[in-house]
Order: structure tokens, then sequence, then C-alpha cells
């Protein structure tokens, strides 16, 4: 008798679908990135200044743009001028509006091209972030606004029709300002739903990268098919204009480059400095679009 009932013990067991050895592997989470080309700073500028902002902008890095047009691109009543430029140093998408900004945007810092919208903003929730808001329609696609942890805002969209742009000659990189009360949380959990690697984590970098000398910070370096990002960990006492700037632009010759940007009225707000093997500098477009630019590897 204890021997049939074993037996039957066994099999039910075996024949159980809910129940999985523990050596079982977990499907891994998929990843729902499509290309750097794809990645979008988002540019808020007075509608007024929006066409000097563009040309500045293509004057600086060359490129093209989209055709100009104006949209309601938020689910509330609004309309805005919006226009890409595309460059070989990367993407911004820019905004002009002619209403008030709606709540939450304005503070959104970049948008991702996702393959599945519903997914990877499930993915994100699973990963630490929060929707500001529920997911909508905009004229070309759907789109999300979500915020990881230590309050890094950014949007994922969705486009009906399949973009297709050429790959980038440099890509740009995302530039995060966190504390250390949210940088490795914040970490974990974008490295978790972009497959992100970490490349580099100095925990003994110079803090006048940041407008800190005399101090040490902790600075990241993170690649992703979302493209390239840097998180800069430090007491968050930051002079103007850090912090400010969203977006590091990589090119061949970064003298050259703020030639130009001088030429087409870009102001020039941190004069070009060394650290490592980069020499990166600040500058102001007009609209007032604070970026980075820089030339050669921080190590």
């Amino acid at each position: 008798m204890k021997r049939f009932t074993l037996i039957i013990a066994t099999a039910m067991l075996v024949a159980s679908p809910t129940l999985t050895p523990a050596f079982a592997a977990e499907k891994p989470a998929a990843d729902y990135a499509v290309g750097a080309q794809y990645d979008t700073t988002h540019v808020y500028v007075p509608q007024d200044q929006f066409d000097t902002f563009v040309a500045s902008f293509v004057a600086t890095f060359g490129g093209t743009t989209s055709k100009q047009g104006e949209f309601q691109v938020t689910p509330t009543k609004s309309l805005t001028k919006s226009q890409l430029v595309l460059t070989p140093a990367g993407t911004v998408s820019v905004f002009g509006f002619k209403t008030p900004i709606p709540y939450p945007f304005g503070d959104e810092r970049t948008g991702y091209l996702v393959t599945d919208l519903d997914a990877a903003v499930k993915s994100a929730i699973g990963h630490g972030a929060v929707r500001r808001l529920e997911t909508f329609p905009d004229p070309i696609g759907r789109d999300s606004v979500i915020q990881w942890p230590g309050g890094v805002n950014m949007q994922l969209y969705w486009h009906t029709a399949k973009p297709s742009y050429a790959p980038l000659q440099t890509v740009p990189e995302n530039r995060i300002y966190l504390t250390v009360d949210a940088a490795d949380t914040f970490i974990k959990s974008w490295t978790g739903f972009a497959h992100a690697k970490v490349t580099a984590d100095d925990k003994a970098a110079n803090g006048a990268e940041i407008g800190e000398p005399g101090k040490t910070i902790r600075r990241v370096a993170i690649t992703s098919g979302y493209g390239n990002m840097v998180v800069y960990v430090s007491d968050g006492q930051l002079p103007w204009p850090y912090g400010r700037d969203m977006t590091g632009y990589a090119v061949g010759d970064l003298n050259a480059t703020l030639a130009k940007a001088s030429t087409a009225g870009v102001e020039t707000l941190v004069a070009p400095y060394t650290t490592g093997k980069r020499q990166a500098a600040i500058v102001r477009f007009p609209g007032g679009y604070i970026a980075e630019i820089h030339s050669g590897e921080v190590n």
C-alpha cells in the first residue's frame, strides 16, 4: 500500500503544471529598443525662437530636418510647432508650444522608440518606473511618459508607420545627475529594463567634470540599444549650468564645432576643458537649450 501511494504521489508531481523544478531557468525579459538613431532629446523652446534654434542646431552638427508642422501631441487640448532635427551626432524633437504646456509635459528629457509600447511600459514598471499618465495616441502613433527612481523622466513611443533613419556617426550621451540616495536604484532599474551594460564605473572621478573641483564624484557609463548614458553621482551641489545639460554630443573636432556654433548664435557657457582624454564644453542654443559637446573619451 505504501509503495502504491508513493507511485501515485510521484505521478501527480510530474504531471502537475503548477510545480516547476527550482533549477528551471527564467525566461529573459524582452528588449524593446530599436536603435540610438531613434532616440531623441526633447527640446522645448519659445515658439517665436523655434526656427532660429533649428537653424543653429543644423549649422552646428549638420544633418536634415523633417517637415515642420503644428500638432496636438498631448492627450489634452494643446497646440505646438513640432519638428525633428536629424544630425550625425544625435536627433532632437523640437517643440514650440503656442498654448500653455499641459502637465506633465516639458520635463521629460528623452523619447525612446520601442517595438511594443504596452509591453515596454509594463517592463519599465516591473523594473521600478512609474507612469506619469496613461498611454495615449498622438498624430503618428502612441506615447507614454514614465519616471525612473531619482526623478528621471522620459517618453516611450511607438509609430504607426515604421520610421527608417540612418545610423548615427557618433552616439550622444544621455547625461543623468543623481545623488547617492537614488543612483544605485536608478542604475539597477535602467540596466534591467534596457538590457544595458555598465562599461565603466569610476568611483573617484574628478568633480571638476561637473563644476565641483576639489571634490570626488562617481561617474557611471552605460550603453544599450537605446544609446549611451552617463550617470554623475555627487552631493548635488552643482553650479549652473551643470545639471541643465541633458545630452552630450560627440564630435570629431570640438574647436571646429564650437566655431560653427558661435557663428550660428550659440553661446559657450563653459569654455573647453580637458578631463582624461576628453575635451568638452557646455553651450546654450538660441531658445535656451543647454548641451554638452565633447571630443575624445573621458578615460
